[in-house]
């Protein structure tokens, strides 16, 4: 098989599709949860927003598209809010499963949350959304990183850790996924 060429930047509409993703993922969830009340849908929303700034802080501050466009379009914004960290940091990084436990929780609040009022009053529409939750957040984030943006990134030749956790040890092979699971 042959290997993918990094992009230097990438293109306008994988970074589109990607962000896309991952704010279907946060509407959804918002109004999943609105059925409890207003006041969770905005305390999930701020999680979402918690967990944008960890991604930026802790992982893209490191990552070789700090300050480029890369398959999120994060690596732009954390250049604008934060300052550039060590590379070598990304590429060293040991994740675990308990350090992308907090990501998966972004869909799993809104899927136990719609579980519960599905449960009190069934509603087509409601189990319509929770449909698509689980397919944006499974299917929606495994194509869009392993088919556009993971199997592109130049960070991923160096050395990533994601790639490492979701069994993809050889950073030379082609990822399942990579980057962060909730970015979404």
């Amino acid at each position: 098989m042959e290997e993918a060429q990094g992009y230097e930047s990438y293109p306008a509409w994988i970074v589109v599709l990607s962000s896309s993703v991952g704010l279907a993922i946060y509407a959804i969830g918002a109004y999943v949860l609105a059925g409890f009340g207003a006041w969770l849908s905005i305390l999930y929303l701020l999680y979402c927003l918690w967990m944008e700034v960890r991604v930026l802080r802790g992982s893209c501050v490191n990552c070789y598209y700090y300050g480029k466009v890369c398959g999120s379009g994060k690596g732009k914004l954390c250049s604008l809010l934060f300052e550039k960290g060590d590379p070598r940091g990304f590429a060293e990084a040991e994740v675990s499963w308990l350090d992308v436990l907090p990501d998966f929780m972004v869909s799993i609040f809104p899927l136990v949350g719609g579980g519960v009022l599905l449960v009190k009053d069934l509603s087509w529409l409601l189990a319509a959304m929770l449909a698509i939750l689980v397919v944006l957040s499974f299917g929606g984030n495994a194509v869009v990183r392993g088919s556009f943006a993971c199997k592109h990134c130049k960070q991923r030749e160096i050395g990533c850790p994601a790639q490492k956790l979701f069994g993809q040890g050889n950073t030379q092979s082609e990822p399942e996924g990579c980057d962060e699971p909730g970015d979404d």
